[in-house]
């Protein structure tokens, strides 16, 4: 009689944020559980649905067995102080994407920083960012905004409505980034006015957020654009800026670039990443605008 094989270990992995429906992160953590040939669970973890605040479904995640966490809006600033982070930049990034449970305090990192230094490069080769005015100081932003100093970015150019995230995300680059220009601007006219790059950071465009942080009469001088926002792919701001003229790069691909770092992680295996974008594309659902 042949002996069974031992049962493989199931690495239960997890998304916390608020509008998180459509999002296809536990779409790519199980096909890249599969490609390393690894059984992956991948939930859905919303604090309002759950009837619970961010604190308390953390910490019910980490007695759980969860391996680790993708945590987003509006949670990556907040869930730093629970994080060890021993990286200095990313302490002074100050936003965590990526948590893994493997230790009495659980290890933070950000993939978002990460991926988009890959995206970019995949998208643009090795073009420098230029001047770039961003929208959006928060989570997203702040890694993104230090993502573009490690790029070589020569000037970047900060608006948020809250004026002081602004200038905290400046205070923070210019303590990393001694030779980067760093500006806050009044106006996202003002931010995009002479810029090569256009970067936007917040939610407008998202589906339950609508409207654009970037208005279409301020684009057209400016020569690349990106849009954290991937659902939907085809944002308002995309749109606008590529019927400009301007070479676009959008949310998905830092969805995808981020996602792959953050699996590597999480799981010690290097995913295949031309395989994992293909099978990504041959199973996305016909309802995705992906």
């Amino acid at each position: 009689m042949k002996a069974s094989s031992p049962a493989r270990e199931t690495i239960r992995l997890g998304l916390v944020g608020d509008n998180i429906a459509r999002s296809q992160s536990p779409r790519l953590h199980r096909i890249a559980g599969r490609l390393c040939g690894l059984d992956v669970t991948y939930d859905r973890l919303v604090p309002a649905d759950l009837g619970r605040d961010f604190d308390a479904v953390f910490a019910a995640c980490g007695k759980r067995g969860y391996r680790g966490l993708n945590v987003t809006y509006p949670y990556k600033e907040r869930v730093v102080s629970k994080l060890a982070v021993n990286d200095p930049v990313l302490r002074a990034m100050a936003a965590c994407n990526t948590v893994v449970f493997d230790a009495p305090t659980p290890a933070g990192f950000n993939t978002d920083h990460t991926g988009f230094i890959a995206a970019f490069r995949t998208v643009f080769g090795n073009a420098g960012p230029g001047a770039v005015a961003m929208a959006g100081t928060g989570g997203v932003g702040r890694a993104i905004g230090f993502a573009l100093g490690r790029l070589g970015a020569s000037e970047l150019r900060l608006f948020d409505r809250d004026r002081p995230k602004a200038v905290a995300l400046a205070s923070a680059l210019a303590s990393v980034f001694q030779g980067l220009r760093v500006e806050i601007a009044g106006t996202v006219a003002d931010a995009a006015s002479g810029a090569d790059g256009l970067v936007n950071c917040t939610p407008l465009g998202m589906d339950g957020h609508g409207g654009t942080a970037i208005p279409q009469s301020v684009i057209g001088s400016q020569s690349w654009a990106f849009d954290a926002v991937y659902t939907p792919v085809e944002t308002a701001f995309i749109r606008d800026a590529r019927a400009a003229g301007l070479a676009v790069m959008s949310g998905y691909e830092l969805f995808f670039h981020q996602g792959a770092d953050a699996f590597d992680i999480f799981t010690g295996c290097k995913v295949d990443r031309e395989a994992l974008r293909q099978e990504l594309l041959k199973s996305a659902p016909a309802s995705d605008e992906e």
